[in-house]
């Protein structure tokens, strides 16, 4: 391996949502630039070679930190997750240094509509702490709109984000969130919107003021989910280049 291309990270803390869900943080030597939205790829060294088993993970911190965030699932015959779970605090990972991506806020519309099921919310957390990181520092003088609807079986499984993001949505005008669960029958105390993300997208969009010809639509996480909600954004008017996607494959965010 040329460790020159990749750099140290060490594991602070593991936080479960569930069996198979957890948020894992992590800390680099020294602040992380990046785009939100993009991801990193994590990986540990194979035992017996210096050759590291890699996979990509989407980045939900904001950069210009030091601490790296990342919601994972957990696949019991990933090679690369089943291992994570078995990390202790302070355990050492290896992140490639170049954290890379095009599933970023597209420059060309004000407003933003994204969808995500489970982890694939991870981008979206990214973009959302950036913006509000500008405006309370000053570097952003007008907020672009923003919603995000994240789907889950049942509310834990949202994890802390379901937290986080009701919150800002109270206290940011230009910021809504619905989070959706499709199985309340497993979860009675569940008082928020019921259904797949994709039966609760339109809507919202049609309560929305977001206009589809200013508004880009992005979609993470489940393949069925991006494939039946860009039907219903086209449908709603959405211009194909107005549609952004980021599909979670078990083989590639999953293990």
């Amino acid at each position: 391996m040329d460790a020159s291309q990749y750099s140290s990270l060490t594991l602070l803390e593991r936080v479960d949502f569930s069996d198979d869900l957890a948020l894992f943080r992590l800390r680099a030597d020294e602040p992380i630039d990046f785009t939100p939205g993009q991801y990193a790829t994590l990986g540990l060294k194979e035992n017996g070679t210096d050759r590291p088993l890699l996979r990509p993970y989407s980045v939900a911190s904001a950069p210009g930190t030091a601490e790296l965030e990342f919601f994972i699932e957990r696949v019991e015959e990933g090679a690369l997750t089943s291992r994570l779970w078995d990390l202790e605090q302070g355990a050492e990972l290896w992140m490639r240094d170049k954290i890379v991506g095009r599933f970023t806020l597209d420059p060309d519309r004000t407003h933003h509509l994204m969808a995500a099921t489970v982890t694939g919310v991870g981008p979206y957390v990214s973009i959302v702490r950036d913006q509000l990181r500008a405006l309370r520092d000053g570097t952003l003088d007008a907020p672009r709109p923003m919603m995000v609807l994240h789907g889950a079986s049942r509310s834990w499984e949202l994890g802390t984000y379901l937290e986080e993001l009701a919150a800002l949505a109270e206290e940011a005008d230009w910021f809504e969130y619905v989070p959706t669960v499709s199985r309340p029958w497993e979860d009675p105390d569940w008082t928020g919107e019921c259904g797949r993300v994709e039966d609760v997208l339109r809507k919202h969009l049609d309560a929305s003021a977001f206009p589809a010809d200013d508004t880009a639509a992005y979609t993470c996480g489940h393949p069925q989910m991006i494939e039946k909600a860009q039907g219903i954004l086209e449908r709603a008017g959405f211009a194909e280049e107005a549609l952004h996607e980021e599909k979670y494959f078990v083989e590639q965010n999953g293990s």
